[in-house]
């Protein structure tokens, strides 16, 4: 995303403006980001703007998105952004999200299939794990979240430094209002999964302290056409801790050169 090639936009969406970045041109990326919030023009979303047209959306709630009020869950958000892609005037697009943003990409998968060239679940929530827990982040502070997202935290709170402290604390409480009961799952989604036929990547960190590893198996087996890759030594984060890694497996899946 060089500064030649990129643009800040603000797009209406049920009545309410929403922040996005747009880079490049060629196939259509999507991108959603986690509880982290939109951290900018990341080394993952540069690369991929060489070679597709990539939407990096900031949600409603964070940053300087403004909130509907009546947006009060995922299944909510996933309406919200399928009703985007119209706005947009995207076709079938390559639809990327982690954890939070991952979950949102997986009620989109299975609210409406045909929207999509393919689809990639880094880290993802919205799925009980099988063994162990999603970590229970409201109770932690925000330094606490990040050592426990990141071995390498320095990679994530370089990011986070430049951001707005009370533009955090607003991402906080809307992640909150939309996470909250259940926690971090839909007890429905792994039932529904299986009706996704895209091809699916699904990416997690060897040592993801945030949702474990069993987690992103469940996934993977759910979908007929998803493969698990691991990525080792990453943690919670693996595109933004290692995108030298992650970014290949990327392009790989979306049919597009490096």
């Amino acid at each position: 995303m060089t500064e030649a090639n990129n643009t800040d936009i603000y797009v209406e969406i049920a009545g309410a403006k929403i922040h996005m970045l747009k880079a490049g041109s060629g196939a259509e990326v999507l991108s959603l980001h986690s509880i982290e919030g939109n951290l900018g023009r990341l080394p993952y979303l540069e690369a991929l703007s060489q070679s597709a047209c990539v939407y990096a959306p900031t949600h409603p709630g964070f940053g300087t998105s403004e909130r509907p009020e009546w947006l009060e869950s995922i299944d909510d958000l996933a309406r919200f952004y399928l009703w985007a892609l119209d706005e947009l005037g995207l076709g079938k697009v390559h639809l990327i999200g982690g954890f939070m943003g991952g979950w949102v990409a997986a009620e989109m998968a299975v609210m409406c299939p045909q929207v999509l060239q393919g689809l990639t679940l880094i880290g993802t929530a919205g799925v009980r794990p099988p063994a162990g827990e999603i970590a229970d982040i409201f109770l932690l502070g925000e330094e606490e979240t990040i050592n426990l997202a990141i071995g390498n935290s320095d990679v994530l709170a370089a990011a986070i430094d430049a951001d707005d402290s009370n533009l955090r604390i607003r991402g906080r409480e809307m992640m909150t209002r939309l996470c909250w009961k259940p926690y971090m799952h839909d007890p429905s989604l792994i039932h529904l999964l299986p009706r996704v036929q895209v091809p699916t990547l699904v990416v997690w960190g060897e040592n993801d302290r945030i949702v474990p590893v069993s987690a992103g198996e469940r996934i993977a087996d759910a979908m007929p056409n998803a493969r698990l890759e691991i990525v080792e030594g990453a943690g919670h984060l693996p595109h933004i801790e290692n995108p030298e890694q992650v970014t290949p497996l990327l392009l790989e899946h979306m049919g597009l050169s490096g």
